[in-house]
């Protein structure tokens, strides 16, 4: 079978509603969407004390989170299968091969990139923002929110960075998710899968979802870039 021959079949794969594929792209989402849901506002504030905060020890951990970046996928997996499996210290909770275990890795492996980059734009911010906001007599609250404004693009690069970052991982999924038809077999997991049996149409099927989904992403934040840059000139 020829590229053209796999790239029409994907394409029906895609309009024709199938159960199978849309299923899997239903996990990916869901797993992906709550990962980045849980760890949002607990990174924001871990990246907001460590830019504006003064205290000891501050540019180790900014340091060793910069260092969790590196962590290959696959190791996060190993790890957490040895915390989550029978014989594990967390073996009780019953978690292993569940979408519960895959929010879990994909928490820690969104984690370190959103405080980083969110620390990165933190940092670029003009504190005139946050120190106004205060000598006006705002609460921190309403004063944080007043530099998230100021800042909210390079944060919500932040944002699509790690979601693109946790739904395209394949090694953190297939250790601690099992691939498991129909419960937490997910986009990458399911190429692997597809890819290595030779039935290479679901494969570029999902393929094309994540490009779809990549430059969605990509446009959101060139249009709303765009219009920024148009109201201030």
């Amino acid at each position: 079978m020829n590229i053209w021959q796999t790239t029409q079949q994907a394409v029906q794969l895609l309009f024709s509603g199938d159960s199978a594929l849309w299923g899997i792209v239903g996990v990916s989402f869901s797993v992906s969407l709550l990962a980045i849901a849980i760890v949002l506002i607990p990174s924001l504030l871990i990246a907001f004390t460590l830019a504006y905060g003064k205290f000891p020890g501050r540019w180790l951990t900014l340091s060793f989170i910069n260092t969790l970046q590196s962590v290959p996928t696959v190791v996060i997996g190993l790890l957490l299968y040895m915390l989550l499996s029978r014989s594990g210290p967390l073996g009780d909770w019953q978690m292993l091969f569940t979408q519960r275990a895959m929010v879990l890795g994909q928490i820690l492996i969104c984690l370190p990139i959103l405080i980083s980059m969110m620390h990165a734009a933190f940092q670029n911010s003009d504190r005139r923002a946050w120190e106004t906001a205060i000598s006006l007599g705002a609460s921190y609250p309403r004063a944080l929110m007043s530099l998230m404004w100021e800042s909210r693009f390079p944060l919500l690069a932040a944002i699509v960075a790690s979601f693109s970052r946790i739904i395209t991982e394949v090694g953190c999924s297939m250790m601690v998710g099992g691939n498991i038809l129909n419960s937490t077999r997910n986009i990458p997991t399911a190429i692997a899968l597809e890819s290595s049996k030779g039935a290479f149409a679901q494969g570029v099927a999902l393929g094309m979802v994540l490009l779809i989904l990549a430059l969605g992403l990509n446009f959101i934040l060139s249009i709303s870039r765009g219009k920024a840059h148009l109201r201030t000139n």
